[in-house]
């Protein structure tokens, strides 16, 4: 594909997002990733994405500024779909997706990392929502899904970022490293979770992606359903066998 590039070690893939120099997404961006992200959750060869952009400029920097000044107020609506479906696609995909933040995550570029599940991050790294400089709205609906209100609205309202450090003190990243150790130390945790069940993984990360908004009782009820259905499967047996006879599972994704 154009702008996305995709490569498969192990269980592992790696999806890299391609724009050089600041990794901007121009629509035909956002469409691609969306089906990407869905072509994605249907393989069966890989159990965990590892989500990073290439150059060591930014990430994201956010959509492209160029394309975006010819687009014409009455296509907003049809642009605004493609936009939120490539946002879906990566937050609902089957397999876990964890983003390797290697600078800038502004505006859309913030918000995909928000739809990852884990993030990790380069010290330079930032995240921001600059879209009232550029006379927008957005991102917070997603970002506020991690972040307090008093934050989000201060970076939307300032279009000022947060730094790395920051974003982990609010439990928004989950490491943060320097920029050599960043692709490994994804790469690792990312082997952890891959040598996991692969429909337990599906399963509960459908079970979490349904019940985030629940109450804890209608969640929790939620999770034992998604339970039950792992319960069936050869590879719940399986997984309890080998925990008791002390050796490594051998999954078939049945």
């Amino acid at each position: 594909m154009g702008d996305i590039h995709l490569e498969t070690h192990g269980k592992t893939l790696v999806v890299t997002l391609d724009r050089p120099p600041v990794n901007t997404l121009l629509l035909d961006t956002y469409a691609e990733l969306a089906q990407t992200f869905d072509a994605i959750g249907m393989r069966r060869d890989v159990n965990c994405v590892v989500f990073t952009a290439s150059g060591a400029k930014a990430f994201c920097a956010g959509l492209d500024l160029k394309e975006f000044a010819t687009a014409r107020l009455e296509d907003d609506p049809g642009r605004a779909a493609i936009v939120r479906h490539c946002f879906a696609a990566v937050r609902h995909c089957s397999l876990p997706v964890i983003a390797a933040v290697n600078g800038p995550a502004l505006g859309a570029g913030c918000v995909l990392t928000s739809v990852c599940d884990i993030r990790l991050a380069a010290d330079n790294a930032t995240f921001g929502l600059p879209e009232i400089n550029v006379g927008r709205c957005g991102g917070t609906a997603h970002m506020g899904r991690h972040l307090p209100q008093g934050l989000l609205r201060r970076m939307f309202f300032t279009g000022q970022p947060i730094g790395a450090a920051d974003a982990m003190r609010f439990g928004y990243v989950d490491q943060v490293l320097p920029g050599a150790d960043l692709m490994p130390a994804a790469m690792a945790m990312a082997g952890v979770i891959s040598e996991k069940a692969p429909l337990g993984l599906r399963l509960g990360k459908a079970a979490m992606n349904e019940i985030e908004f629940a109450s804890v009782e209608d969640g929790y009820a939620a999770e034992q359903r998604y339970s039950t259905r792992l319960m069936a499967t050869e590879d719940a047996r399986e997984a309890t066998r080998a925990v008791l006879e002390k050796r490594k599972p051998v999954y078939v994704g049945r």
